[in-house]
């Protein structure tokens, strides 16, 4: 099984057989159109099999999965206290694992921006984090944690782990959060602003699985997007 996440940069439509070559069985995509709503019939052949939220018909968050896998979009809940957090996309793959896309948002929450949002997803919805892949644009490292903060990226990071939710790039590559070599961004299409922001983390059924994790690399999709994929392949059915 091979799973891909990327921020495609917008405009997905024109960009999407770029990863057609990664014969991936789900693509997690931030930032592209809902293909319902797109004019552009090549992408919406292709996008025969999906689930897709976003603000804006033009800028939202998908899982495409192969045509012989069946998704099923779970109905958890995105409220915390009295605050709407975004974005976040749970499904069902094929009734056997849970995935949650993520590509998170300032939210108009100066304190609880990005990384925030996902600490109150998961406090609403631990209960339902098991078999379960998180994957997505954290837009979130280590790097920028504040000693004043419960809800930093280590926070998130613990968290996770404490429900047996671990990071592949950092199990594969033995690297430790905020340290990593590869990065996933380069901030304003610059290669000397380069940061790791993007993760798929995954249950211990796919961790001890995991075969091979890839980055991108800036020669390859710089110009198409300032985020680079991430595979993830699993020696499972």
């Amino acid at each position: 099984m091979k799973i891909v996440t990327w921020n495609c940069n917008g405009a997905f439509r024109n960009k999407f057989e770029n990863i057609l070559d990664f014969s991936a069985d789900l693509y997690i995509i931030q930032e592209c159109e809902n293909p319902a709503e797109a004019k552009h019939q090549k992408y919406k052949d292709w996008a025969e099999n999906y689930i897709w939220i976003g603000d804006t018909r033009n800028k939202g968050l998908a899982i495409f999965a192969k045509p012989e896998i069946k998704l099923k979009k779970l109905d958890w809940p995105d409220q915390y206290q009295d605050h709407s957090v975004k974005h976040f996309l749970p499904c069902s793959i094929n009734n056997e694992f849970d995935l949650l896309a993520v590509w998170t948002h300032f939210n108009n929450s100066p304190n609880f921006g990005y990384i925030g949002q996902l600490w109150k997803y998961l406090q609403v919805n631990k209960d339902k984090l098991n078999t379960t892949i998180v994957a997505g644009d954290f837009n979130s490292s280590a790097i920028w944690d504040q000693w004043d903060r419960w809800w930093n990226h280590s926070d998130v990071v613990n968290e996770l782990e404490k429900l047996g939710i671990t990071s592949l790039y950092h199990k594969f590559t033995g690297e430790e959060q905020g340290k990593e070599t590869s990065p996933t961004l380069y901030f304003q299409r610059k290669l000397g602003r380069p940061y790791h922001i993007d993760y798929i983390f995954g249950a211990q059924k796919f961790s001890e699985k995991l075969k091979n994790i890839e980055v991108g690399q800036a020669d390859r999709w710089l110009n198409i997007s300032d985020h680079m994929p991430i595979l993830c392949e699993f020696s499972i059915d």
